[in-house]
């Protein structure tokens, strides 16, 4: 554990000056949420200050995952979704430019018995509630369904069918860019993150463990969104940005991806 946050502190250094203060012990506080940690979540409050670029950085052994703290909300969540262990819990505001100062520092031990529940959670970029339409509509889709396969396959026909690419947003400055599925369905558009984000929101809402993943693929020549969704004991790739294209161009194509023409680099 010292050499994992002598290597996190050293790669803030690169970044630019920063303090360092004392670990803080593993339980909730004010700006820590431990309430969920049973389902292999934190929950992060934060006053982020105007004008003022907050991160929050998770990480655990040699990997980390970073994310950007929104002045709108008080309270965010986040997952643990890099296996049981010890996890160090940062919260970084922006001195200058690419220099940050350390605000919050803590660890925070994980023991989960099935690691697939860490996805069945609202998190900051797959972030839904039982209010928002698409998991209405999720529920009501698969009322009469019989297994998780034609669950999966209803929700799955629904968004290829329903949502199309758009290449405005895709072409645009995406800096800090997050989903919403709401608005991904009312305005029936949106980019990989959003097709994934949606997948994965509608799924979990029905007791279905859904990873969004991003990285690259064979199939596209940009950096990409997709999903891993828990079927029959295993994880299986399922791809509706791609699937929605070849549809609408009547191609032929299956649900279930070749995994082997994905190259992950996040799980979330």
């Amino acid at each position: 554990m010292r050499r994992t946050l002598i290597m996190i502190v050293g790669l803030f250094v690169l970044l630019g000056w920063v303090s360092v203060p004392g670990v803080e012990a593993a339980q909730s506080a004010d700006w820590l949420g431990l309430e969920q940690l049973d389902r292999g979540m934190i929950a992060i409050r934060y006053d982020v200050k105007a004008g003022v670029k907050t991160k929050l950085i998770v990480a655990k052994d040699q990997s980390q995952y970073t994310y950007v703290l929104s002045a709108s909300k008080p309270q965010e969540v986040f997952p643990l979704q890099m296996g049981n262990g010890d996890y160090t819990v940062t919260v970084l505001e922006q001195v200058s430019g690419t220099k940050y100062q350390i605000s919050h520092k803590a660890v925070v031990p994980l023991q989960l018995e099935n690691d697939s529940k860490v996805f069945l959670n609202s998190i900051q970029n797959v972030n839904w509630s039982e209010g928002d339409k698409p998991i209405q509509l999720a529920k009501k889709l698969t009322r009469s369904a019989q297994s998780d396969e034609e669950r999966v396959q209803t929700i799955y026909e629904y968004i290829i069918g329903t949502i199309r690419y758009d290449k405005s947003l895709a072409s645009s400055k995406l800096t800090d860019y997050l989903p919403d599925i709401n608005r991904t369905m009312t305005g029936k558009k949106g980019i990989c993150y959003d097709y994934a984000s949606l997948f994965a929101s509608m799924l979990r809402s029905i007791g279905i463990p859904t990873k969004l993943v991003m990285g690259t693929s064979q199939y596209v020549d940009v950096y990409h969104a997709w999903n891993e969704v828990y079927l029959n004991g295993k994880w299986v790739t399922v791809d509706t940005t791609v699937d929605a294209g070849w549809r609408a161009s009547k191609s032929e194509f299956q649900m279930m991806k070749d995994a082997s023409q994905y190259s992950a680099a996040k799980y979330y």
